[in-house]
This record gives structure tokens, sequence and C-alpha cells, in this order.
């Protein structure tokens, strides 16, 4: 269920529904189908869903953490992985992290800072923002920004902190989070149901061949002990000779 043709065929519903639009032009409409991606622990994952989209002559939006363990946003490679789907009509913006933070107007007050120091260091504007596991008190908040889009304001998320899956809410939330469509999965017959839509996934979860939830974070922590070979192998003259050393994978799926 979490492979790219799985995810092609998602597409492919989504696109037939003639629905399918961004944040900006969702504001306007009556019905509409918004994809959004928040991005946990691989930009390069990321980056291959948005080829996987691009086949499909589709795009939407990726949130990217500033601050995360995972990647980290402003390395010479991401960097240009960014700008690469930004120019390839791809929508950026900021998957923010509370980092423990419960002040509306600190939070406000970051989430500006950080989009600006995105902003500047990408060299093209960030207008969007998603929220990192927001808490129940921060979705009731509703935050609007002046000129900022937020993927949990009204005009595309209904909070209702009693809500089930079956509820009937006025814009149908569908996520893949925990590699579970726990809110129901965007098939066709689901799509015909709701008026309005948004669609979250997140891009770790995805892969050309598809995974179970454990071999799935299998194949993510090996490319992520690749990844760091080969960093340490650029930076460190003295590694090379080493490097036979680690090139067995840790884990074997």
């Amino acid at each position: 269920m979490f492979s790219y043709e799985d995810y092609r065929e998602i597409l492919r519903v989504i696109k037939e529904s003639g629905r399918y639009c961004t944040y900006e032009e969702a504001r306007n409409k009556s019905e509409f189908i918004i994809m959004r991606h928040d991005v946990e622990y691989s930009v390069d994952r990321a980056y291959a869903l948005s080829k996987v989209e691009e086949s499909m002559d589709m795009r939407s939006t990726f949130f990217f953490q500033w601050t995360n363990n995972s990647y980290n946003i402003l390395s010479r490679k991401n960097r240009d992985i960014l700008t690469d789907m930004h120019e390839r009509g791809q929508n950026i913006g900021l998957h923010f992290a509370l980092n423990g933070m419960t002040d509306m107007n600190l939070i406000r007050e970051r989430i500006n800072q950080e989009m600006d120091m995105l902003s500047d260091m990408l060299g093209f504007e960030i207008n969007s923002f998603s929220i990192h596991r927001p808490s129940p008190h921060v979705l009731e908040e509703n935050i609007k920004l002046p000129g900022i889009l937020n993927a949990y304001q009204d005009d595309f998320f209904t909070f209702d902190p009693k809500a089930t899956p079956e509820s009937d809410l006025e814009v149908k939330y569908m996520s893949d989070a925990n590699h579970i469509w726990r809110y129901g999965y965007p098939d066709e017959e689901t799509i015909e149901k709701y008026d309005k839509i948004q669609i979250l996934t997140h891009p770790f979860a995805w892969t050309k061949k598809g995974y179970d939830n454990l071999d799935n974070y299998k194949t993510l922590v090996n490319e992520k002990y690749i990844e760091m070979i080969d960093s340490i192998d650029n930076e460190c003259k003295d590694f090379g000779p080493l490097r036979d050393n680690f090139e067995k994978l840790p884990i074997d799926i």
C-alpha cells in the first residue's frame, strides 16, 4: 500500500476528480482536494516522491523542518534539492516543530522567524506552513498570519476535539500517519463522498517497492547509514582506507 505504484493510483483518482488544487487556490473554491507532505526524516525520499508526482503531471506542497535531527535542510545537497523542486513547480513550505512551546504569541513569532530565515537561505519566498504534531490547543487556536497560509487553518482543516474517523466534517482529513490510513483511504469511493478534502502523506513512508512499517523503517535506517558513511568519506581524507570496514549494512531486509 506504500509503493510508488500505489501512490500513482491515488494521484490518478485525485486528478480525475477535477478538484485538485493548491492551498491558495482552495481558499476560493467550494470543492477541493489538497495534497500535502510533511517531511520528517528524509529529504531524498521527499524528492523521489515529488518526481512520482511530476510523472503524473501534478504538483503539491512539501513542508520541511528547520529544526530536525534527521536532516539538515541547509546542507548544500538539500538546498539544491529544494531549489530544484521549487523550479519544477513544487510548493515548498515550513514544517514547524513546536519543540515544547505553548505560548501562542511566541509560537506565532517563531513561525514568522523561521519562514523568513528559510526564504532568505533558499532564495525564494516561503509563504505556507504546517505544524509538526500539533496539540489540540494549537489546532483550536486556528493560527492565521498576514500573507501566510496555515495547513491547519479552518479554510483547509476542520478541528473538532470529539471527531472520529466517521465524523461528518466540513473538510475531510486523511493521513498516512504511522503507516496507517487512519481517517480513510483516498480511493474513488471515498473521494466522491466529500466536497473538501486535505490529504497528508509522509514521504519517508513511500518507496518504489513499498514496505510494511517495520521493513520501511529498516530501509530508512540503512539509507541514513549510507548517507553518514558518504558524508564522512567526503570530509575526512583519512577515512578512505577504513571505509571497507563499514560497507556491510547494519540491518538485513
